[in-house]
Formats: C-alpha cells, sequence, structure tokens
C-alpha cells in the first residue's frame, strides 16, 4: 500500500515542446508562390535552373542595394531578363551585368564589381571555386543546371559499348544531374559505373584544367572501359582525356543528341611541352605573368615561383595581364622565357603559338627538377586538393591566396 502511495505522489512531469525556428536558408512561401514572380521566370528557359527563388531570398536576406550579374557568354542573352526581375522582386536599386569574357569559374569577378560599387554578385555558370570567405562582396553561384535526356546518353553508349564496360561518368556541373541519371541507367544495364571525383569539385565535374586521374583499370582490357563525358564541347573533355590518356573517351552532346567517339594526341601534346621545358631551361630572364582575369591569379603561387627563379639565380619581372596573347608579350623581348600563372591549358593548348617558352607553374617545378616527369601523366590538378602539388591553387597554403 505504501508503495503504491509513493507512485501515486509522484508529480507529473510535463511534456515540453520545443519549437524549431525556421532556417534561415529555407525560402519563405511567400516567395515560393508569387504569381507574379512565376510569370516572370516563365520568360526564361524552361530547361535551365537559374535559381530564382532562392536569388531573390538572399538578395532580400542580405540587404543589398547594388548588384551585379556576371555569366559566360551563352547566358549573357539572359541577363537583361534577369536584371529586370531582381529589380522588380528584390530591394536592389541598381543592376551591373559584367561583360568581360567568363572562361570558368576561376574568372569570378568580385574585385570588378566591388569596383563598381556592387554589394552583392551572382556568378551563373560555374562552381564554387574560390571560396566564398575570400571574395570581396557576397557572392551566390549558380551552377545553371540544364535538363537533358539522360536517358537517351545512356541509351546511345549502352549501344556502342560490349555488355559488362565498365564506365566512368563525368561532365560539366551544368549536367550534374544527366551524370548521376546516366551511372544509375547504366548500372541497371550491367555496366560498373563510377562518377569520380577532384576534390573540391562536385562528383563528376571536370574542368578546363582539373580532371579526376587514376581512372583507367589495369585490370581490364582498352575494350573493357571507357569515360562517358556529357558537355556539349571539346575543353573540359580534354581535361579529362589528358589525365587519363589510355581510357577511351564518349562524349555526348546534349543538344545535338549526338554520341561520338572523341580522341586525343596526347604523345603530341607531351612532346611540344618536353620542348617548351628545355628551351627554357638556358633562359635568364623571365617574365612572369600573373592573370587578372577575374581570381584566375593566385599571388600565393606567384611568390613561390618568384622565389623558385630567383634562388637558382634567374633574374625576373612581374606581368599583370587580363588575357594573354603571342603579340603582346613579344612587346617586352627582355624575357627569355615566361611563366603564367593563370591557366595552364593556355601554355597547353597555344604554347607553340609564342615566340619564347611559356610555362605553368607544374612546367617551371619539372624544369628545376623538383617534380619529375611520369610516363603516360601529366598534371590536370590546378584546382585539386593536395599535399605535394604546390603549383595548385589548392596544394599546400596555395588556398590562403595571400600576396
Amino acid at each position: 500500500m505504501a508503495s503504491t502511495m509513493k507512485e501515486a505522489e509522484k508529480p507529473i512531469r510535463k511534456v515540453r515542446t520545443i519549437k524549431r525556428a525556421p532556417k534561415k536558408n529555407a525560402i519563405p512561401p511567400e516567395i515560393l508562390n508569387d504569381p507574379d514572380l512565376a510569370s516572370a521566370i516563365s520568360s526564361l528557359p524552361n530547361a535551365y535552373n537559374f535559381e530564382i527563388h532562392k536569388t531573390v531570398h538572399r538578395l532580400r536576406l542580405s540587404g543589398s542595394s547594388h548588384l551585379a550579374l556576371q555569366m559566360p557568354e551563352g547566358l549573357l542573352m539572359y541577363g537583361p531578363v534577369l536584371s529586370d526581375i531582381f529589380s522588380r522582386f528584390t530591394p536592389v536599386l541598381s543592376v551591373v551585368i559584367q561583360g568581360d569574357v567568363t572562361y570558368g569559374a576561376c574568372c569570378v569577378d568580385d574585385l570588378g564589381a566591388q569596383a563598381m560599387g556592387c554589394d552583392f554578385l551572382v556568378h551563373y555558370g560555374h562552381s564554387c571555386l574560390v571560396p566564398l570567405s575570400k571574395t570581396v562582396v557576397p557572392c551566390l553561384y549558380v551552377f545553371v543546371e540544364i535538363r537533358v535526356d539522360s536517358d537517351h546518353a545512356a541509351e546511345c553508349l549502352k549501344r556502342t559499348i560490349p555488355r559488362g564496360s565498365k564506365v566512368s561518368v563525368m561532365g560539366t556541373v551544368q549536367f550534374r544531374d544527366a551524370i548521376f541519371s546516366c551511372m544509375s541507367n547504366l548500372t541497371l544495364a550491367g555496366h560498373p559505373c563510377v562518377v569520380p571525383q577532384a576534390k573540391p569539385l562536385s562528383p563528376g565535374e571536370v574542368l578546363g584544367c582539373t580532371a579526376p586521374r587514376g581512372l583507367y583499370d589495369e585490370g581490364l582490357g582498352e575494350g573493357e572501359q571507357c569515360m562517358l563525358f556529357i558537355a556539349d564541347g571539346r575543353f573540359h573533355l580534354e581535361a579529362a582525356m589528358i589525365a587519363n590518356p589510355r581510357l577511351k573517351a564518349y562524349r555526348y552532346d546534349p543538344y545535338g543528341k549526338v554520341l561520338t567517339e572523341e580522341g586525343y594526341e596526347f604523345g603530341r601534346m607531351v612532346e611540344l611541352r618536353d620542348k617548351a621545358i628545355g628551351d627554357a631551361e638556358d633562359a635568364e630572364v623571365f617574365g612572369v605573368i600573373l592573370g587578372t582575369l577575374g581570381r584566375q591569379g593566385n599571388p600565393a603561387i606567384l611568390n613561390k615561383v618568384l622565389g623558385v627563379l630567383r634562388d637558382r639565380g634567374k633574374k625576373t619581372f612581374v606581368v599583370l595581364l587580363s588575357e594573354i596573347f603571342p603579340a603582346k608579350l613579344d612587346m617586352m623581348p627582355q624575357a627569355d622565357a615566361w611563366v603564367q600563372i593563370a591557366c595552364p591549358r593556355l601554355s597547353i593548348d597555344w604554347g607553340h603559338y609564342f615566340t619564347k617558352p611559356i610555362l605553368s607553374p607544374y612546367e617551371l617545378y619539372r624544369m628545376v627538377g623538383e617534380v619529375e616527369k611520369k610516363e603516360g601523366v601529366y598534371e590536370m590538378d590546378f584546382y585539386e586538393k593536395g599535399e605535394n602539388n604546390y603549383w595548385s591553387n589548392f596544394g599546400g597554403d596555395n588556398a590562403k591566396r595571400g600576396g
């Protein structure tokens, strides 16, 4: 009885209800369900995801008054429409469309936006390469993902390669969803699939200067493995082929809906670059170019390059250039050779058009003997994280971009 009384005397615990505050980044219903905004968005192509609702929400939260929009030339036609939408549905007082050439995410021009008095930048068409903590104005990256017929891409490849062939699926960031859809489709059809990653890029994402490597499986024959690359051009695909020269490459053009087998003269490229490295060995005066197109140039790499050259008794001078052309460098005949800290593909693709050798940072380290040449390997890691790739933007402490 006493025990029963004690049980009865125990206080009843109250149930406490915890109400969580709405997530700051959650887009509110009044934006998602705004019929006028939906009508304005309908003037943009349905297949392109410009993430308008998200951008409107971010601009309202930020309190920004002067907005800059930056995009590659293929999207510039939509710039005026985007400008009208943000002028109408956000508190911004002015919108500037940046018209300078934009080759990739390395060209994000937060410095230019700041110089024009803008306090927010939306960069379209590329992933976030330059950390948001390093931009001088708040920046929003919009991939502009594009809906494509991924089933058709997978079906084309299935009819082309032997059943059971291993497939590495990659592409540009706009087709990220299609990459994973193709992987699922091909896996169900009996093809072992991988979506490789070169961190900090997204899985399957390839840049013109950075691509996953080591994809060739020595345990399989050349006819039993390949890469499927989803893109409308060859520039990014070539980076994947340079990084994996033994892997057969197929490119699916999502606009023309055509699958093609692609080739790259890897041996010829290496031969040309070896010659440039050899020709630069006897140079006494080096011109060192820091690219100023957006954030292409990294001051931390510049300082290391200057140190490497000066430690070996070389004379140096620094040139700032937004774009690098042979005629421009010919105006400075004092240089016996050049090192450019902008885009390694400039040296690889067009180096033989220049009067003097023009090396990438990786090639400079090859020249001075700090990096050994490896047969069948050419580094495509300019934006890949690593401890020993000190010529790259994320190698060692280069991500600090100190100057």
